[in-house]
């Protein structure tokens, strides 16, 4: 089967991405010398062009790691701005909150242990950037948990739409189609979060064809 995302289109994308820094770099060596999963910089541009396009003043992210993305966006948010962190791991969120510092945006971050669904409760909203990258057989609670603190423009992107190490990509399109197909749990979790911003009129979604696949919702009602 033909590579779902050519690495061309990276190649691109990468190119045409907002410059890094010294924390980036470090940050994408440390992915490839660990596999650690990162959105990488292609995602991280449009992650930071999007919160960019919504005017983004709060951003919620379910799963972060060691605060890759949430680095890539910060400087999209104003001085009074607010991206929440969410990271199961303890030492992946010190290492986050080390990376934000280090790029002067501890101010504008705020860093929660825990299970990221759990965690969401605990804020009002509204949220004008979503970011959900968290188990994939999780994408539907999380979605459920914090749609109604999305506004009118703002937007949900789930990263692993299309691509990740336990997801079978013919089982997801399969699912799409309404095939009966033995799928594993994370495949199906994604199938099914995509038919859910897929018929929910209250969002418009694309699919952004860059590193795993992102699918972007936004509210539009």
């Amino acid at each position: 089967m033909t590579d779902p995302l050519p690495d061309v289109t990276e190649e691109f994308a990468r190119a045409l991405a907002p410059a890094g820094d010294d924390v980036i770099e470090a940050m994408d060596e440390r992915a490839d010398r660990e596999g650690f999963p990162t959105v990488g910089p292609a995602v991280g541009g449009w992650l930071r062009l999007l919160a960019r396009a919504v005017d983004a003043r709060r951003v919620f992210e379910f799963g972060s790691g060691y605060g890759y993305s949430a680095y890539w966006i910060a400087p999209a948010l104003p001085d009074d701005g607010e991206v929440v962190l969410t990271e199961i791991d303890r030492d992946e969120l010190d290492d986050a909150r080390a990376n934000l510092a280090a790029g002067g945006f501890a101010d504008r971050a705020r860093f929660e242990h825990g299970d990221a669904i759990e965690t969401v409760d605990d804020y009002d909203g509204p949220f004008d950037l979503v970011l959900i990258d968290n188990e994939k057989d999780r994408y539907l609670a999380a979605f459920e948990a914090v749609r109604e603190t999305v506004p009118v423009g703002g937007i949900v992107a789930a990263d692993n739409a299309i691509e990740a190490g336990p997801l079978a990509f013919e089982d997801i399109r399969a699912v799409l189609a309404g095939e009966d197909v033995n799928a594993n749990p994370m495949s199906r979790g994604i199938a099914e979060y995509l038919e859910a911003v897929r018929d929910d009129p209250a969002f418009e979604t694309a699919l952004l064809p860059l590193g795993e696949g992102v699918a972007v919702s936004i509210r539009i009602e």
